[in-house]
């Protein structure tokens, strides 16, 4: 199963329009994130950009704001 085919099951799963996935979005911010944290911290700051997104955050002023986060972390070790 490929990325996209992964997205769309998942969205048709979820009642959610693969459209609005940002898969994107998602990817860079998880590689910032994990590249200049812990790795475990990917995963979960995804979560939390849905948690965000889901109570009306926009979804890329969030991750910029979590990437800018993320890359600080990385300058403080």
């Amino acid at each position: 199963m490929t990325l996209d085919e992964w997205v769309r099951a998942a969205c048709t799963e979820l009642g959610i329009a693969p459209a609005e996935a940002q898969v994107s979005l998602v990817l860079d911010l998880a590689r910032d994130v994990a590249h200049n944290t812990v790795r475990p911290a990917a995963p979960v700051t995804a979560f939390l950009l849905g948690l965000a997104v889901g109570r009306g955050a926009d979804a890329q002023e969030a991750a910029a704001r979590l990437t800018v986060l993320a890359k600080a972390q990385a300058a403080d070790r």
